[in-house]
């Protein structure tokens, strides 16, 4: 299969964006009709036959090794059902626009879960202060300073749940580091797996979790297909795609936009509202993401001497 032309790359980056940055509006439309642990179940199950048709077409070979599909468990429970499960509850209590801001800590507690799991990682000074601007920024969106609107308790739970839901990213993505890139695995299979897992999990769950009447009213089942088949199955593929023809740092800056695209989502579809405090300590957020991702440039050495003429100009530029 040939790569992506630039023009298909920019088109997945938008349509990640726009997947990634609207599922929290999905999954309160779907939570109208369904419960936390149905919404879950359905997105589990709709993920995993999207990236399960992606696999067959594609003839992707599946991942072999009890051990493998062990850490393939391990990224289904904290890449999928529980982070899932936390998000889905706590739209319960808290707008779809707050969520997607609480989303954007995931690359903080990324870089806090390398640096204390490990051993390579180092906490430099730029990164220790991107890690506390942004968690400044997650005091500042509950609202700890002085004439900020502060959270009633359901409020307050919801957005703690948010926060779980992030750490297990944090998590997740540590282990894919540790135990799963080392491999060498096709990315649809792994997602494929990962996700079927959860499903897996999220259906023997069922009839403890999710028994409580549905109502499949168009809005919701439009919703949970789309957080199914686009959020949790086309997406982990675009976004693979991205990596490769990009890199990882230009691909992670979709972290960027989708905190974005939930906000306007939510006041634009749900009527939502948000305080001052909200949207300030969003961009806190990312700016200590756009910090701890920041690399100090070595410099380069010439390996030969620059004459005397060359010299001089360079002197005489850097008096300027």
């Amino acid at each position: 299969m040939n790569p992506p032309s630039t023009l298909g790359l920019v088109l997945r980056f938008a349509f990640l964006a726009l997947a990634w940055g609207c599922s929290f509006l999905f999954i309160k439309v779907a939570l109208e009709g369904l419960s936390p642990s149905q919404v879950v179940l359905g997105r589990l199950l709709i993920g995993a036959l999207t990236l399960g048709l992606v696999v067959w077409g594609g003839k992707v070979p599946l991942p072999r090794g009890l051990k493998v599909w062990g850490h393939l468990f391990v990224l289904g429970a904290f890449l999928c059902v529980v982070p899932f499960t936390l998000f889905a509850a706590a739209e319960t209590m808290i707008s779809s626009g707050l969520a997607s801001i609480y989303n954007a800590t995931t690359p903080l507690l990324t870089a806090l879960v390398a640096i204390l799991a490990l051993p390579g990682e180092r906490l430099t000074r730029r990164a220790a202060g991107g890690l506390a601007l942004g968690f400044l920024g997650v005091l500042v969106v509950v609202g700890l300073p002085v004439g900020a609107p502060t959270s009633g308790g359901g409020e307050l739970a919801g957005q703690l749940m948010c926060l779980g839901a992030t750490a297990c990213y944090g998590i997740g993505f540590v282990w894919i580091r540790r135990f799963i890139s080392p491999l060498g695995l096709p990315a649809a299979s792994v997602a494929f797996v990962q996700v079927g897992l959860g499903a897996v999990v999220a259906l023997v769950l069922a009839p403890f979790t999710a028994l409580q009447p549905v109502v499949l009213e168009l809005p919701v089942v439009l919703s949970i297909l789309a957080l199914g088949a686009l959020s949790t199955g086309l997406a982990y593929i675009w976004n693979t795609e991205i990596v490769t023809g990009w890199g990882a740092t230009s691909a992670s800056s979709v972290t960027y936009l989708t905190p974005v695209v939930g906000v306007i989502a939510g006041v634009l579809v749900l009527g939502e509202t948000f305080s001052w405090n909200q949207p300030l300590g969003g961009a806190l957020v990312v700016l200590g993401v756009v910090l701890t991702k920041l690399r100090r440039r070595r410099p380069t050495r010439d390996a030969r001497p620059a004459s005397p003429d060359v010299q001089r100009e360079q002197m005489r530029k850097g008096r300027g």
